[in-house]
């Protein structure tokens, strides 16, 4: 199975209903908090991977990519074997691995860049092809390199053992362990090439259509047609007859459209399962947990906790919040809508920056000072445009260069959250560079890891300087949501995406088919507090990443349960503790999750783990009955 991480996607980004809409209107739109209190919200400088799309040196190293992709296949194709039986193998192979880490990292850099300039602006058509003949060339040339990965696979483990008793090899030892865990499922070469070059007309095609129609919806309020951010936004305006029009509105054009987001599901879910069908896996999710380095074990364990808790986590909490609103149950828009009677302000850009790096300063200097860098050197976009992506996202590019983070900044308290979180993970990037090319990608799982955490640090920050107990109760609520938007909501998620492909294995499935099993586990998840009224049906439709990354949602929870895990050896034995979490981060992919949280004394395959992470929520919510006595 051909793993070159030449990063042509962006990987998963957080979704505007990870914890809501994170942007302000990018249609018509009024200035946001930030820019109104006369604070210009930063943009992203590319130019340090390159200065225009028309740049004379991304027009040579495409050159060069391809140049070097040749020269690699006719340099040791076919001739790995007879490499690694020499009596030089070690340096040899350590030479050919070198050289095929620098190519991953050119290409890398190139396809960082085509990435985000399309992200800036999805809907201007020079981007999109721009974008997509990157995409092209750079998949035209990495098809010379697909012999080296399979090649590698094909040799005897006691013959690659001996060899990397090589220092110079010995390195990659990480790398190449991981690759051969992807050896059962790797096909003949042939085929690989097929699967590689037909990724572009057929998954990423279909991946890109999604994206430019997200960013194409528009929704009636009041009388403004907005966009989907700016929408999703308003289910947090405190007016309830907001919320209401916002919710119905997305439901109207979500509804309008369910025959072709019903199309992209079906046709992308039988993609997956031909490859699935072709490489060996049994279970619809097994390739996620391979790629995520997890074992299916672990994750059906946390999978079944969480969902045992949905009684006393999001079912608790949304009969609380529904008492708090004077109600027996709530209407879907008023789930994350703030809590009544509460005043609420803006966060100007430079308090935002202020908070997360205050906060990650007191965790670890050497953290604040790396996440100070992003600002400091233009490596955050946080303005809404128009066509710009939706959500957030902290994209690595390549390690000779720097992560780039991308939000849609509006100014709400959940807005430095997001911050912080994405900030998680361009520390944890920056960190893992050292590692290489090859071994500096971390598992979604524990990439999840860092921004939680970041996340985590700045809420702790600010609930011990809340001033008096209805400031201690909002933030709590706040938290409170958002875990569950993580933990609780990304596992129901988890749990449609499994009904959704196990059924599509049978036939094509019908919209209404696909809403019917979405009401059943948003039931089940969100409990008897909520009620998903008519329209509610169609809110599958925009999840990025059911379409992007399937089955990544698991990897939230993961996250999160994990984080509080950490978080109470933290509070417990904070001396050196810092130290030992920037190590984990640095060591990017070169470590199994067991092996990373052993020095903390954690071990996700021990059933009791989960229940750690969630009897942190479970305790929050209970503090808040308390402050209702």
């Amino acid at each position: 199975m051909f793993r070159f991480p030449h990063r042509f996607q962006l990987g998963p980004i957080r979704s505007p209903d990870f914890l809501t809409a994170i942007s302000a209107p990018s249609h018509a739109a009024p200035a946001t908090a930030a820019a109104t209190a006369g604070e210009a919200l930063p943009e992203w400088n590319l130019a340090d991977l390159y200065t225009a799309m028309d740049s004379p040196k991304l027009e040579a190293d495409l050159l060069k990519a391809d140049a070097e992709c040749k020269a690699f296949e006719a340099a040791y194709k076919g001739k790995l074997a007879d490499i690694l039986a020499a009596a030089d193998a070690g340096t040899v192979m350590a030479q050919a691995v070198k050289r095929y880490e620098a190519i991953d990292d050119l290409i890398g850099r190139i396809a960082s860049y085509g990435s985000l300039v399309y992200a800036g602006d999805t809907s201007d058509p020079a981007r999109a092809k721009f974008y997509g003949d990157i995409q092209e060339r750079l998949t035209d040339a990495s098809t010379h390199l697909l012999f080296f990965t399979l090649e590698l696979n094909r040799i005897d483990d006691a013959v690659l053992e001996t060899a990397m008793a090589d220092a110079a090899l010995g390195h990659y030892r990480p790398w190449i362990e991981d690759l051969r865990k992807d050896k059962p499922y790797q096909l003949d070469d042939k085929i690989e090439q097929l699967f590689h070059e037909k990724s572009n007309p057929s998954r990423s095609a279909w991946s890109r259509l999604f994206d430019e129609t997200i960013s194409s919806l528009r929704f009636t309020v009041d009388g403004q047609d907005l966009a989907i951010e700016p929408t999703l936004n308003l289910m947090q305006d405190p007016r309830e007859e907001v919320r209401r029009n916002a919710g119905l509105a997305l439901a109207e054009t979500f509804g309008k459209n369910l025959r072709l987001f019903t199309l992209v599901t079906n046709t992308l879910a039988k993609d997956k399962e031909i490859s699935d069908r072709w490489r060996g896996f049994t279970d619809v999710a097994a390739s996620r947990h391979l790629a995520n380095r997890v074992e299916q074990e672990v994750v059906d364990a946390m999978v079944a906790a969480i969902r045992e808790a949905y009684p006393r986590l999001s079912h608790r909490y949304y009969a609380l919040k529904a008492k708090w609103f004077g109600k027996d149950r709530l209407e879907f828009w008023d789930r994350n809508a703030p809590l009544p009677k509460v005043a609420t302000r803006d966060i100007g850009w430079g308090e935002a920056r202020d908070t997360v790096l205050s906060a990650y300063g007191t965790f670890s200097p050497r953290m604040a000072d790396i996440a100070r860098t992003f600002f400091d050197k233009s490596w955050i976009d946080a303005p809404v445009r128009p066509g710009k992506s939706p959500g957030a996202f902290a994209h690595p590019t390549v390690p000779s260069a720097h992560p780039y983070v991308l939000l849609n900044y509006q100014g709400k308290p959940r807005d430095v959250m997001t911050l912080a979180h994405e900030l998680g993970h361009g520390v944890h990037q920056v960190l893992a560079a050292r590692q290489g090319a090859l071994m500096a990608p971390t598992p979604l799982t524990l990439a999840e890891t860092a921004s939680v955490f970041g996340e985590m640090l700045t809420f702790r920050r600010l609930l011990d300087a809340a001033e008096t107990p209805e400031a201690r109760r909002i933030m709590l609520a706040q938290k409170v949501e958002d875990m569950i938007n993580t933990v609780v909501r990304q596992t129901a998620f988890y749990t449609f995406e499994r009904h959704v492909h196990t059924e599509r294995r049978q036939g094509e499935l019908t919209a209404e088919k696909i809403g019917e099993i979405w009401m059943q586990v948003q039931g089940e998840s969100l409990g008897p507090a909520i009620h998903l009224g008519a329209g509610y049906e169609s809110f599958w439709t925009y999840i990025p990443h059911f379409i992007h990354t399937p089955f990544y949602v698991y990897a939230y929870a993961f996250g999160d349960c994990l984080v509080n895990s950490l978080y109470a050896v933290y509070e417990k034995a904070a001396d050196g503790f810092a130290e030992r979490y920037l190590e984990m981060l640095a060591a990017g992919g070169t470590k199994h999750h067991a092996e990373l949280l052993a020095p903390f004394g954690l071990d996700a395959r021990d059933p009791a783990f989960w229940q750690t992470g969630l009897s942190l929520i479970d305790r929050m919510i209970s503090e808040l009955e308390g402050m209702e006595g």
